[in-house]
């Protein structure tokens, strides 16, 4: 579609003060006596509805099947992830001024300020589309936006055993450790999938027990009868009302959870939830970006040594309260497929410090190896039936 065009409707629009409609389009672009025909005319209105009211050109992107990401790296560079890794777009911005445009309309939509003085944002849409977006020059080649949406299914194990994410011994193994209520996190890096592996994983959580959620954004959706969800709000534009993760685990604990789930452990709510899983509250989980089963107990000694615990104490916890690690991971033999790659038991060393030895694996052939680990995911099974 002729850009000059477009921008040429979008003045006469603005100056008049009209919305996209077939009818003021049409009468701008006969004042301007450029006569098109009804798809063009229509073209042009989708185009302009979707800068005033959606995420203009990269409104098909979204729509697309599969996709999780829909990244934009200044006015050339469009990327989505649907899962096999980032995949370039033709689809461009005319300069760096529409992106910008477009990023500052984006934090409109969520309640939120974006310009110089507040050049970065964190928000949710109203759809549930998690949106981030800074501002150039501080990010470079132009402004950033990057689109986290919202998953249009809910995956049950079943789902990711058929897809060949889960094995038929791993999605068995972890039914077995969900209905012995036996304490999990869900590791993996940046876009591995543990937030959907973790749903599908709440999914076999019985339909009589009550799920509490606690999230930074809303994005578990757990196909259970019983969930309650509690997300974290940032501050406004005068420093007022933040509300915490860790703010809301303390919340969720009074709210009788059988199940305590924290979407993402990234700060100082790790103290509240280790508190909780060593004081009987039996199967809470959650996820730990760790890029491999072994790195998480120095990430949560990390995490928890910051909110004021120290090493020891945050060892002592974790090895008491969280017995299991599920690790999720691309595997680059199938093409960057989200995949189970790795069920891990941790344990204390002889020292007392918190250490995991892998029980199952999977390797590059699809097939399942065990580990010095499996004994110890056995007992932990049975201590719990």
């Amino acid at each position: 579609m002729d850009t000059a065009l477009i921008d040429q409707v979008r003045r006469r629009l603005t100056e008049r003060g009209d919305e996209p409609t077939p009818a003021t389009v049409a009468a701008a672009l006969q004042a301007d006596h450029r006569l098109l025909g009804t798809q063009h005319v229509l073209a042009i209105v989708d185009r302009l509805r979707d800068e005033t009211h959606g995420a203009g050109v990269l409104a098909p992107l979204l729509q697309i099947p599969g996709v999780t990401d829909v990244l934009v790296n200044g006015a050339s560079d469009v990327f989505i992830d649907r899962g096999q890794g980032v995949e370039r777009q033709s689809i461009t911005f005319s300069d760096e001024s529409e992106v910008r445009r477009l990023a500052q309309r984006l934090a409109a939509h969520a309640g939120r300020r974006l310009d110089d003085a507040s050049p970065w944002v964190d928000a949710r849409l109203p759809d549930g589309t998690r949106v981030h977006a800074v501002l150039a020059p501080l990010a470079r080649p132009g402004t950033t936006i990057s689109l986290r949406v919202p998953a249009r299914r809910r995956f049950s194990l079943d789902d990711l055993r058929t897809a060949g994410s889960v094995s038929a011994r791993f999605a068995d193994t972890l039914r077995q450790l969900v209905a012995a209520r036996v304490a999990f996190v869900v590791t993996g890096g940046t876009g591995t999938g543990k937030t959907t592996v973790l749903a599908a994983l709440l999914g076999e959580v019985p339909g009589d027990e009550r799920i509490v959620l606690v999230e930074d954004a809303s994005e578990l959706r757990p196909h259970h009868s019983h969930v309650v969800g509690l997300e974290a709000r940032p501050a406004n534009v005068e420093g007022a009302g933040l509300v915490t993760v860790r703010d809301l685990v303390r919340q969720a604990l009074r709210m009788r959870p059988d199940r305590l789930v924290v979407g993402e452990v990234r700060g100082a709510e790790v103290v509240d939830l280790l508190a909780a899983l060593n004081t009987g509250h039996e199967g809470g989980c959650g996820t730990v970006h760790a890029n491999s089963p072994g790195s998480l107990p120095a990430r949560l000694e990390a995490l928890g040594v910051a909110a004021g615990l120290s090493r020891s104490a945050v060892h002592s916890q974790v090895v008491a309260g969280v017995r299991v690690v599920v690790h999720v991971a691309r595997d680059p033999l199938l093409g960057g497929q989200r995949v189970v790659q790795q069920i891990a038991v941790l344990h204390p060393d002889a020292d007392g410090w918190a250490r995991v030895a892998p029980a199952l694996t999977r390797t590059g052939d699809g097939s399942d190896v065990e580990g010095p680990g499996l004994a110890g995911l056995r007992d932990a099974l049975d201590e719990a039936s």
